[in-house]
This record gives structure tokens, C-alpha cells and sequence, in this order.
């Protein structure tokens, strides 16, 4: 026998040794402990009040004269002289004091002890039960039970539960599934995207105790599956083909699908449905690291833009309960699949929300005019009620001489204003601004309709690629010919006139005209006068260096505000109730948030990680950094904006992004300069210091 062999057999045998030691050091702990309380409980623990009638014998009340013939009398008896106990003696002489002396009879009425008060002693009130002597043992063994039994059990279940979620309640293993396939998959599409979200361990009853699975499952499931067509059911792989992942998978595309489902799997879909989004929202994190860890060490491929996007977008389709390929029109009450034809067609050209909303009232009543009057008025209160986001942004490095100068490698501040506003709201921005019809046409006029076309161009987001080049050109003669030609009158004396001045305001500017004329004829006759020459450069670089000054006090006042404000934002902590998402099939009600980041839609990369904005009710302000490029040139990125609760509402703003070289570092600044004469100076200064102290060693 090899000892390999011996020493494997060993092994089971000093297992079972080492199991019965520990049961048998328990069971005697248990055995010691359960007997010290026995003789805890047997301990008789006596306190007597202090009473000097009893010391010497007496009844309470006893005269002076017989409280002093029994103090006699007992003095005899126990008097240290005559043989008595020394002890004894002293507690009959400090009761007779304590009924003799004045000062010793008040501390004896006052605080029980002729010596005065004692020691000051708390005690606990305490049911008269709990101190019974006869319930002692009752009482220490629910004591120890509570304490050594049921409270270790009850921390380390909550610990050994606690171990097993993240900050976000997210099992750890589900992260760790998640970040194997996103590394694996970097292009991630979104059918592979709904099977890696469904297997999920909150999905499987062995992992968390709220997933069930059903007897009724092998029948209904499959027929669900007959009903969607192909979602990979014959896919080997682990954990997609196991039962918990095939049903979560089942109920999520059906949710997505709008099909009708038995009550036990309603119950079930409704689990996975209210799971889903907290679960895309750690598969972003999970992207976000890879990200960023193959950005620092590489070595592997980060996560492709449009995988972390398709988990945006998959959060959208689960809110709202529609597929990926289906209109954003649906969001909507009343509309189903059949409508849309009056939507698309050629008259209307109705795809998306904002198109919807362009239209004229007489239009889309006529568009919509399948639809009563009770279910339009509801349709056009959910869409006024749809969030319209206003994206302002500002590029800056902070910390920086210049701000605006973004050298290579510098760290990129990009500051975005979100404002909310509802889309009834710009509706009725819209038709005030836009002219009542049959008025004359006036400049002011004229401004409105620009600032409609703007906000029409806004709304609709057409694609430009489609258009053609001669509509184009069309469109901007049009524009030109808009734009109303000044119509110029002469005057009597000559001079033009503009059609919208006056001849007073002419004359004004024939008089401001002769005004500069003189200055300037002035000016030439003393051109060559080199004092006043002088008095000018003086003044200019003056007005210069005070233009300077004013603009470094507003740029530090600049960045003392924006210091204030990230420091009130760190303190201050801000609801995560924004606004109530509308969906018709989400089964519980849904908060209105947005993703917003940087992406470099060309190179399909993230350049800053996704900012989860969950507190936007009116305005929020968001920083989002990110390093500059290393090289120089011109960078061309977007600002994009998300929502986690809507379809179409997404919108994206181009940066632009000019990279200089980096300023090269003085090795010799101005004021590490110091002068020979500073340097002499001090140099003498410390020679007359040791010489003044040399003097007074001397002295002393």
C-alpha cells in the first residue's frame, strides 16, 4: 500500500475524531455553564435593615431612660474588659449614640445609617416575578437561551445573507454571471442581452427564495413558447438552459410581446418584470468597470457603446412593455397596431412622439379621429404630461489658468443644465409664439416664425440624410428671400435713410459722423506731439491691466460659486421621487430617471461612464469628467441623454473638442528667481546673529 493510499484512508477516520471532539467540548461547555447557574440560584443574598431598637433589644418607642439601662446593662455583658466581644460592643454603642446623640438620630431617620449617607446605589425596576427565588432557574434559562442561542443564530443568519448582495441588493453571484458574459461577449445584441439578463440567480428558487417554480410550468410554458416562435430553446449552454432561465426568459419576451398570461404566471411574470430593471442597471456598473479596466491595464475588449445602450434600451421596452421593433406611438392609451396606418401615411407622416406633437390640433383630431372625444382628450393628457428635457453644456478644465484651453491629458469638466418641463408646456409656447393668420407680416413677426421653424426642427428630428441637395438649396433661397431688404430713401441733403429710421435719427448719425471727424482731424494735428503720445500708451495698457484684473476677479468668483455648489451637492441629499413614469403594463409604479453620458459614437466607446440621474424634478445640474485626448487635433463626441422609462424621448447633443499641446513647465519660474542683493542680506544677517550670540557666551 502506497502512502498516499494510507494516508487518504486516514483522512475520513481524523474527520470524524475532530467532529466527535467539538460535540464533546460543547456538550460540556453546556454541562459547566447549566451548573454554575444551579449554584447562582442557591445563593441566598440577605439585606437587613439597619434597626437600633433591634441592636439593643428594645421596642420602637422606648424611653431615653430605658434606652440608657439597657445600654448599661448590655455593656456589662459585652465589654471588651470584662471578656465580651469587641464587635458586638461597637454595634450596641453605635445604636445607643444613633438614639442618644441628636446629630446621629437624623442621619438614622434621614438616611437609614447614623453615620450619614452612604454609597449612592441604582438599581433596575424589575417585574416582582423575575426576582422570585422560586422562578431563578426559569429565569436563566430563558436569559440563556435568548442570549446564547438565539441571538447568535439570528446575527449570523442576517450576516451570512448580507455577504451574499451588493450595495444595490443585486446577488454577488448574478454580478459575477454577469461580468463573465460581457467579457466574453463585448458586441452584445439584444437577444443575447435578454438571455444573459434571465439567467439571472434571482430568477432561480434555489438562490432566492421569492422565484417559484410551478408544476403548472411544463405545460404552460411550452405552449408560451409555441406562441413566441424561435428564442433559442435548444441553446445548450449553461445557465441559459436551465428551467428557472428558460421561464424568467419566457415571461420577459412575453411581457415585451403584450401577450395575455394564466394568473399563476401573471404572479410570476410580474416577479421578473420589477426585478429586471435593477438587474440592467448592475449589468451598466458591470460594463462600466470592464470599461474602465481595459482603459487602465488592457489586455481585453471593453464593452461595445451599443451593448451598454441595448441595456438602456431593453430597461425602456420592459417599462413600457413593448418589443424593440414596435412604434413609440404605443406608449400611448387607445393605440394599437391597427391605428398606426392612419399614422404613416403619406398625409401625416406620423413615426414618433415628437411628430405627434407638431401636428395641428386640426390635423391630429383629424389623424386620430377613430377615437372618440373622451379617449382623445385622454390620449393628448398623457402625451402633455411626457417629460421634455432642455440640454444645455458648458466645456472647462477646472483648476486651470485658462478654462477654456483643453491641453492633451488634462481632466475635461463638461457641466450639463437638464431642465424638465412638460411637453404641454412647449405646446403652448409654440402656438404663442407662432402668428395669428391674416395680420400683416412685421420683423417681430418674422422673429417668431424663425424661432417656431427652430422649435418644429426640434421636435420632429427629421433625418437629413434622406433629403436631397436640390430641396436643400430650395429651402435656403427661401430663407434668404424672408429676410426683408432694408429699404434705403435719400434725404434732402443727400444722405441715405433706412426704410425703419427716421430723419431725426439720421440727422443724429450725421452728427455723431462730424463729431469722429473732428476727434480724428484733432487727433491728427497732435499726432506728432511725443507727450501725449505717451499719456495715451499710459492710458491704454492702464485700461488693459484693469480689464485683465476684472477678468481674473469674475473667473475666481467663477469657480468659487462652482466649488460651493459640488460641496452643497455633496451635502445635501436630494428624493429619488421625481416623477411618476406612465405604463400601461409595468405592475408597479415606476420613477422617472435618465442616464446621461460622453460617447464616441465613431470608435463605439465610452468616454465618460453613465451618470444614473435619479433626481431630476425641475433642474439638475451633472458634471461629467473624463481625461482629454494625448494627441492633438479636433475630437468630435456626443452628449447623450437617456430615459429609463420612455421610448423615443432620447436625445443627443455633438461636443466638439479642440486638444492643444500642453504648455511646456518653467524650470526657471519669476518667482523662484531670488536676488544677489536678498541673498547678501541674509547671509549678513545670519553672520551678525552667531556673532551676538558668540558675544554673549563671552559675557556670561
Amino acid at each position: 500500500m502506497t502512502p498516499s493510499a494510507a494516508l487518504s484512508k486516514r483522512e475520513p477516520a481524523r474527520k470524524l475524531l475532530v467532529c466527535v471532539f467539538r460535540k464533546a467540548a460543547l456538550l460540556f461547555g453546556w454541562a459547566v455553564f447549566l451548573l454554575l447557574a444551579y449554584k447562582v440560584s442557591k445563593l441566598d443574598r440577605e439585606y437587613q435593615e439597619y434597626n437600633p431598637y433591634e441592636v439593643l433589644s428594645l421596642d420602637p418607642g422606648s424611653s431615653l431612660s430605658e434606652i440608657k439601662k439597657q445600654y448599661r446593662v448590655l455593656s456589662l455583658k459585652f465589654h471588651p474588659d470584662r471578656g465580651g466581644d469587641e464587635a458586638t460592643f461597637m454595634r450596641i454603642a453605635k445604636a445607643y449614640a444613633a438614639l442618644t446623640n441628636e446629630q446621629s438620630r437624623k442621619n438614622w431617620e434621614m438616611y437609614g445609617n447614623p453615620d450619614g449617607p452612604g454609597a449612592t446605589s441604582f438599581g433596575i425596576a424589575l417585574p416582582a416575578w423575575i426576582v422570585d427565588q422560586k422562578n431563578s432557574m426559569l429565569v436563566l434559562l430563558v436569559y440563556g437561551l435568548a442570549f446564547m442561542v438565539i441571538l447568535p443564530v439570528v446575527v449570523g443568519t442576517w450576516w451570512y445573507r448580507s455577504i451574499r448582495y451588493s450595495g444595490d441588493q443585486i446577488l454577488i453571484n448574478t454580478t459575477q454571471l454577469f461580468m463573465h458574459f460581457m467579457y466574453k461577449t463585448p458586441n452584445m445584441n439584444m437577444k443575447r442581452l435578454v438571455m444573459v439578463l434571465t439567467a439571472a440567480f434571482e430568477f432561480d428558487p434555489r438562490s432566492n427564495k421569492e422565484a417559484t417554480i410551478r408544476p403548472t410550468d411544463n405545460i404552460e410554458v411550452p405552449q408560451l413558447i409555441r406562441e413566441l416562435g424561435n428564442i433559442n430553446v435548444k441553446k445548450k449552454e449553461p445557465p441559459f438552459c436551465y428551467p428557472y432561465s428558460l421561464k424568467a426568459r419566457v415571461l420577459v419576451l412575453s411581457h415585451l410581446a403584450r401577450m395575455d398570461v394564466s394568473e399563476e404566471l401573471d404572479e410570476d411574470q410580474r416577479f421578473v418584470v420589477k426585478k429586471s430593471p435593477a438587474l440592467l442597471q448592475e449589468m451598466i456598473n458591470v460594463g462600466c468597470q470592464l470599461t474602465m479596466m481595459a482603459n487602465s491595464r488592457g489586455g481585453f475588449h471593453a464593452p461595445r457603446l451599443v451593448t451598454i445602450e441595448n441595456c438602456m434600451k431593453l430597461t425602456q421596452m420592459i417599462v413600457q412593455g413593448l418589443q424593440e421593433s414596435k412604434s413609440p406611438l404605443l406608449q400611448l392609451p387607445h393605440f394599437e397596431e391597427e391605428h398606426l396606418r392612419y399614422c404613416i401615411s403619406k398625409k401625416y407622416k406620423v413615426r414618433s412622439l415628437q411628430d405627434l406633437v407638431s401636428l395641428k390640433d386640426s390635423d391630429r383630431r383629424s389623424m386620430l379621429r377613430f377615437m372618440g372625444e373622451e379617449k382623445y382628450d385622454e390620449v393628448m393628457a398623457v402625451l402633455g404630461s411626457f417629460p421634455h428635457i432642455t440640454m444645455d453644456t458648458k466645456l472647462q478644465v477646472l483648476d486651470d489658468e485658462d478654462s477654456n484651453n483643453i491641453t492633451a491629458g488634462s481632466i475635461v469638466t463638461v457641466t450639463v443644465t437638464l431642465t424638465r418641463k412638460r411637453m404641454v408646456e412647449v405646446f403652448e409656447k409654440e402656438q404663442e409664439t407662432s402668428p395669428c393668420p391674416g395680420e400683416e407680416s412685421a420683423p417681430t413677426e418674422e422673429v417668431g416664425d424663425a424661432s417656431k421653424t427652430k422649435a418644429k426642427q426640434v421636435w420632429q428630428n427629421k433625418n437629413k440624410g434622406t433629403k436631397k441637395t436640390a430641396k436643400s438649396k430650395k429651402k435656403k433661397l427661401t430663407k434668404k428671400k424672408t429676410t426683408p431688404a432694408p429699404v434705403k430713401s435719400k434725404q434732402a441733403n443727400g444722405s441715405v435713410v433706412a426704410g425703419n429710421e427716421t430723419p431725426s435719427a439720421a440727422k443724429e448719425e450725421d452728427e455723431e459722423v462730424s463729431d469722429k471727424g473732428s476727434e480724428s482731424d484733432e487727433a491728427e494735428t497732435n499726432k506728432d506731439s511725443p507727450s501725449e503720445r505717451d499719456e495715451d500708451s499710459d492710458k491704454q495698457s492702464d485700461t488693459e491691466v484693469d480689464e485683465m484684473a476684472g477678468d481674473d476677479e469674475e473667473e475666481w468668483e467663477a469657480l468659487q460659486q462652482s466649488i460651493q455648489r459640488r460641496e452643497r451637492a455633496l451635502l445635501e441629499t436630494k428624493s429619488k421621487v421625481t416623477h411618476a413614469a406612465y405604463s400601461l403594463y409595468y405592475p408597479e409604479e415606476k420613477q422617472e430617471w435618465w442616464w446621461l453620458y460622453i460617447a464616441d459614437r465613431r470608435d463605439q466607446t465610452l468616454v465618460s461612464m453613465p451618470y444614473h440621474v435619479c433626481t431630476l424634478k425641475d433642474t439638475e445640474e451633472v458634471e461629467l469628467k473624463f481625461p482629454a485626448p494625448s494627441k492633438t487635433g479636433n475630437y468630435q463626441y456626443s452628449v447623450i441623454l437617456r430615459s429609463d422609462s420612455y421610448l423615443g424621448l432620447d436625445q443627443i447633443k455633438p461636443l466638439k473638442l479642440e486638444v492643444h499641446e500642453a504648455k511646456a513647465m518653467l524650470d526657471n519660474h519669476p518667482q523662484w528667481d531670488i536676488p544677489d542683493t536678498e541673498e547678501e542680506d541674509e547671509e549678513q544677517e545670519d553672520s551678525d546673529g552667531i556673532e551676538e550670540s558668540e558675544d554673549d557666551d563671552d559675557n556670561d
